[in-house]
């Protein structure tokens, strides 16, 4: 999903992971998208190619954008993500994030 270019006002997911369980972890994907649909999420980096330039890294990192961190925080802490997070706990081990950006 795209969404608008970043701007002031703009918040952002920032998620690192490292995925134990392909089968389940594409479950979380699936059901993650529900979410990120509702609250009109858009994703900046979805995975790829990367390299740690300092310190440790996992081994797929996500970065999303919202319109503003309350919606940011909704979408994450809402039924749909939650059912969605429930897949991610048992396939991978993450840090997320979520912080505004620059005004």
């Amino acid at each position: 999903m795209e969404g608008p270019a970043s701007g002031p006002g703009t918040a952002y997911w920032i998620m690192r992971i490292d995925v134990h369980d392909m089968e389940t972890y594409k479950s979380y994907v699936a059901a993650d998208a529900i979410a990120i649909e509702k609250y009109r999420g858009w994703f900046l980096v979805r995975g790829g190619r990367h390299e740690a330039v300092q310190g440790p890294a996992r081994s797929r990192n996500v970065v999303l954008a919202f319109k503003d961190h309350e919606t940011a925080l909704a979408c994450y802490r809402s039924p749909e993500y939650q059912e969605a997070y429930g897949f991610r706990r048992v396939s991978a081990e993450a840090e997320v994030i979520a912080i505004p950006g620059t005004e």
